[in-house]
């Protein structure tokens, strides 16, 4: 594991990773687009400390965040899958679970979640942890990097209807917001509710765009 990590995730490596990755094989076989229905997928997961089936399925009527990450025992990833478990509530109280991905076994995700949070590890989760051995929800979803075999930092969000609605992809070093996250799916369910547009920055106390009468915001704002 040292020296695997030691290969592909340390700041000196990630532009060799990067370089001898074809730009182009991502998404060129990339299935996961905005406006488009989700990938399926099916795959063993580690809940609540249990081995256990997830599929997309599962989330039917609930927007969902899927989000993967390179791999188990490593530096940014658990401050990442930390943040977003602590929080769930919040997801919860939006009608959205959470689930992280790696490519890493689901005996992995389970020694990392015994593992003490001031060592490194999880301790309790609440949310899923995909094992993704096979590589393939990684790469339907556009986020392996096929030299390396492992993912890059993709989340998408997926509404209740299975449509993809928003695509983030971070290279390796830098983690992901959990409160722009949380602001994105308000902002998708005020719409899906309201019909109005919502502007840059947008929050739950701020105006939204009437598109048939637009010219009005402006005017406000401005």
């Amino acid at each position: 594991m040292a020296s695997l990590l030691g290969k592909f995730i340390t700041r000196a490596s990630i532009p060799w990773a990067i370089r001898n990755v074809n730009p182009l094989m991502n998404t060129r076989f990339m299935s996961a687009f905005v406006q488009r229905p989700a990938p399926d997928f099916k795959a063993t997961a580690v809940v609540d400390k249990q081995f256990k089936e997830v599929k997309l399925a599962d989330f039917q009527g609930k927007y969902l965040v899927l989000f993967f990450y390179p791999l188990d025992f490593t530096f940014v990833c658990p401050t990442e899958i930390i943040a977003f478990n602590d929080r769930l509530q919040e997801f919860r109280d939006l009608q959205t679970e959470v689930v992280a991905v790696s490519v890493d076994s689901h005996f992995s995700h389970l020694a990392w979640c015994n593992t003490p949070r001031k060592q490194g590890g999880l301790g309790d989760m609440k949310m899923p942890i995909i094992a993704d051995l096979t590589k393939k929800i990684s790469e339907d979803y556009g986020v392996l990097l096929p030299d390396a075999g492992i993912a890059l930092r993709g989340l998408f969000i997926i509404d209740g209807k299975g449509i993809v609605r928003q695509i983030t992809i971070n290279d390796l070093p830098v983690g992901r917001s959990v409160d722009e996250t949380l602001r994105l799916i308000k902002a998708f369910q005020y719409t899906d509710k309201h019909g109005e547009v919502c502007p840059a920055n947008w929050q739950p106390d701020r105006p939204t765009i009437n598109p048939k009468n637009a010219r009005e915001y402006f005017e406000k704002q401005n």
